[in-house]
């Protein structure tokens, strides 16, 4: 499945490297899935296989090396992939904190190796966790490389209070005790570092924010004649994320239906995009008996895993755009697409969405998980065809001078310049344990 994170961490190693900076990406568990060039150049390290047979069988974790390398082969993981999308998080607690313990997790053997082939490496500057799941990596890393160690905060909060009893709180423990052995983390909204703050017990000097950025090229200025020929055509209500309940899909559908059946819509149509697995479909297949049953089905187009140039064609088609996600995103990388397609948004006052909102100028909010105030609020900018096109474009300006993937990637170096020194004060005055 697409992931956003992953999306996210592929760019940012894109735009490090247009800087001049060295870096080596590191996938773990399944190969990446990803609409723009793979920038990892590691071998798969943790393979999912291997991470789930060692949770669930001690004989394994002792696996001759064959077989451990064999069950770590791409094809062999392209096909875990596949099965990877009906994974979830009620059935993964106990593994979870497993791979939270580390060194005395399960998975101890994957760490060392993890650990043995990136000696063989050039010796890094600095360490980046891509989430805080991994955080049971840092203290071995610490240990064996003598790095410092930043671990990204990318909204983990969602999976792991998703988690059953006992293994949710036992996981969030241990993550708290585990923060001792990272030198910086990194938020991606300042709504979700006050939260991981609380969550985690840390103090504000431990956590900085570094907005996402996004790969600007591609997003075009359409100019006059385009604006003028989408002026002139039916509006188009847009969705780009997974096709989930999570992501307030089903809030969507029934807003777009009320504004339909309101009539002050005119003939507005709904383009629904992004990722649909497995686990996705029935969810998916009552939307679309719910939008039969109005009598709506054919003003409604589902376009599901589209590539990186059907997806900018996608963002362009669209008049107003929405993801009305029902849980506090952290920050919501879809916001940045959409109004880098200079098109406005319509967001739930939750999540770091008001932070976008504000940042960008981009768009207007509404109160969440209620369809009735996302049709209004939708209903609003289609009423007063100006004021939208004027709030995408200032999101559309917002996003090419303050949210790409340069600038993410700049104020990345920027939070981790000295953090090295840092790091050998620290260890001097404290050695690791």
């Amino acid at each position: 499945m697409y992931c956003g994170n992953c999306l996210r961490d592929n760019a940012l190693v894109q735009a490090l490297r247009h800087l001049g900076h060295e870096v080596l990406m590191v996938p773990l568990y399944l190969p990446l899935t990803l609409d723009e060039p793979d920038q990892s150049n590691a071998p798969i390290f943790f393979s999912g296989i291997n991470v789930y047979l060692e949770q669930k069988s001690a004989l394994f974790r002792h696996a001759p090396g064959w077989l451990h390398r064999l069950l770590a082969s791409r094809r062999l993981l392209n096909w875990a992939a596949g099965r990877a999308s009906r994974t979830q998080a009620a059935q993964l607690g106990e593994l979870t904190l497993s791979m939270i313990r580390g060194e005395a997790g399960n998975q101890a053997r994957e760490l060392e190796e993890l650990i043995a082939w990136l000696k063989t490496q050039p010796k890094p500057d600095v360490i980046f966790l891509s989430n805080v799941l991994l955080i049971g990596f840092a203290r071995r890393l610490q240990e064996q490389l003598r790095t410092p160690v930043v671990c990204v905060l990318q909204g983990e909060d969602y999976f792991l209070d998703g988690l059953p009893e006992p293994h949710r709180k036992a996981c969030w423990q241990s993550l708290g005790e585990r923060t001792e052995n990272v030198d910086l983390f990194i938020a991606l909204s300042h709504y979700f570092a006050g939260l991981m703050r609380e969550r985690l017990g840390l103090l504000p000097e431990r956590v900085e924010v570094v907005y996402n950025g996004i790969n600007l090229e591609g997003y075009k200025d359409e100019g006059p004649d385009g604006r003028d020929k989408r002026r002139n055509q039916a509006p188009v209500l847009g969705y780009f994320a997974r096709m989930c309940r999570e992501k307030g899909l089903d809030v969507l559908v029934d807003a777009f239906i009320q504004l339909r059946k309101s009539g002050r819509a005119g003939a507005l149509k709904l383009r629904i995009g992004g990722y649909c697995g497995p686990a996705d479909e029935p969810f998916v297949a009552s939307l679309r008996d719910r939008l039969n049953s109005s009598g709506l089905s054919d003003q409604v187009e589902f376009c599901p895993n589209l590539d990186h140039a059907a997806k900018l064609a996608f963002l362009r088609s669209l008049s107003v755009f929405s993801v009305p996600a029902t849980y506090g995103e952290a920050f919501g990388l879809y916001v940045l697409e959409a109004l880098a397609a200079g098109v406005p948004v319509v967001q739930p006052r939750s999540g770091a969405f008001p932070e976008l909102i504000e940042a960008t100028g981009g768009g207007v909010l509404c109160a969440p998980g209620q369809p009735q105030s996302l049709a209004d609020a939708i209903e609003s900018l289609l009423l007063d065809p100006e004021r939208a096109r004027a709030l995408g474009r200032a999101g559309q300006q917002a996003v090419r001078e303050n949210f790409s993937a340069e600038t993410m990637a700049a104020n990345t170096v920027k939070v981790v310049t000295g953090l090295r020194q840092q790091h050998k004060d620290r260890v001097a005055e404290s050695p690791i344990r």
